[in-house]
């Protein structure tokens, strides 16, 4: 499907997004705060980046030894690979950690550090998914291998019937993925589509992938092989687990987020219309979770905010908590669904009873 041809229809609600928008610049405004990050991102940035280095340093410079440790050690991390993703690279990318943008491309490369491209995140994330959430053939993040089945307009094999209960192995392969054929594809595919235009920028875009992944893979794997005294399997295999715990850590913070029964899943029209503004269809597509969680929201970069995320991407997630009686409130006022889950638990929960819906339709809301 051709996003480019997508268009959004303003017949209804058109105002909502535009008062929205108000009020939240009034709030920044009243609170004389920056909508960029603060202290706290510098802090949150140093404790994330510890939590991956640390480790990698332990075993490369041979503090820790036993097997044992080594698989916990790399363990750790996965969580500090999540942790990067969700608290530093998520807001650089999007040009909300700071207002400076050579700050943000700085701290924005830190995906590039972890194994992924920031140019062809950037593309998928910000350009495809949050304008097109949960539209068939467009937002990649509910086009899923065979195994999983995100969307009512996806295929439906006979296995689906069970991803309710296998999902929980796959969701750990979305980074391994990442760091191997996806995104080799995806800069191809991005061609074709059009979201990289010139040839120029092809070359460029692509030359920085081959780049950084010879330099992720060199320094995760060839260097502890070359100086870690034990077995070279041992190394391989804490790898994977890395991989499968920071895979696993980012599916249930995202999915959790869209792929829910509250969730609207849009087919356009034959004339490649979508029924909705943009504003309204972020609302009908998206689901907060955990909302009196400060700990919990510390620890996954504000992202159980996702309502307010999509609507403000260009404001640091460190503001979602306090927008948020914001959004709901102008949202209620306009009649517009809010929707939210008490807990990241409650949240779990729906998302898995929507994988098991599914699974066993072959239309289901």
């Amino acid at each position: 499907m051709d996003f480019r041809k997508q268009k959004f229809t303003r017949t209804e609600n058109v105002e909502f997004f535009g008062v929205l928008r108000n009020r939240v610049h009034n709030y920044f405004e009243a609170e004389d705060r920056s909508k960029y990050g603060d202290w706290s991102m510098v802090v949150k940035t140093i404790v994330m980046l510890l939590l991956y280095f640390t480790p990698y340093l332990l075993m490369l410079l041979g503090v820790v030894t036993h097997p044992l440790l080594i698989i916990l050690l790399w363990g750790i991390m996965g969580l500090g690979m999540a942790g990067i993703g969700v608290n530093i690279m998520h807001d650089a990318n999007h040009g909300a950690y700071s207002p400076k943008k050579w700050i943000n491309k700085f701290l924005g490369n830190t995906l590039n550090i972890i194994g992924a491209s920031a140019d062809l995140w950037k593309l998928q994330h910000n350009v495809l998914h949050h304008t097109y959430t949960n539209v068939h053939g467009i937002d990649e993040d509910i086009q899923t291998p065979i195994l999983l089945r995100f969307s009512p307009h996806e295929k439906r094999y006979w296995i689906h019937r069970f991803q309710f209960l296998y999902f929980w192995f796959f969701y750990g392969f979305l980074t391994l993925s990442w760091m191997t054929s996806k995104e080799f594809f995806q800069v191809f595919r991005y061609r074709n589509i059009g979201l990289i235009t010139r040839e120029k920028e092809f070359r460029k875009v692509f030359m920085r992938l081959v780049l950084w992944k010879v330099f992720y893979f060199s320094y995760t794997i060839v260097l502890p092989i070359i100086f870690f005294p034990g077995p070279t399997w041992l190394i391989l295999v804490s790898f994977l687990a890395m991989h499968w715990i920071a895979g696993f850590v980012l599916s249930l913070i995202f999915q959790t987020a869209h792929v829910m029964p509250s969730s609207e899943y849009v087919l356009p029209n034959s004339e490649g219309k979508i029924e909705n503004t943009w504003a309204v269809h972020e609302l009908m597509t998206t689901s907060n979770y955990a909302p009196s969680s400060r700990v919990f929201s510390w620890l996954i970069g504000g992202l159980n905010y996702q309502v307010e995320h999509h609507l403000f991407p260009n404001v640091c997630h460190i503001h979602y908590r306090g927008i948020s009686k914001i959004v709901s409130a102008t949202a209620k006022e306009f009649g517009l669904p809010y929707h939210t889950q008490k807990n990241f638990i409650t949240a779990l929960w729906s998302h898995i009873k929507m994988l098991h819906k599914l699974g066993r339709r072959e239309l289901a809301k």
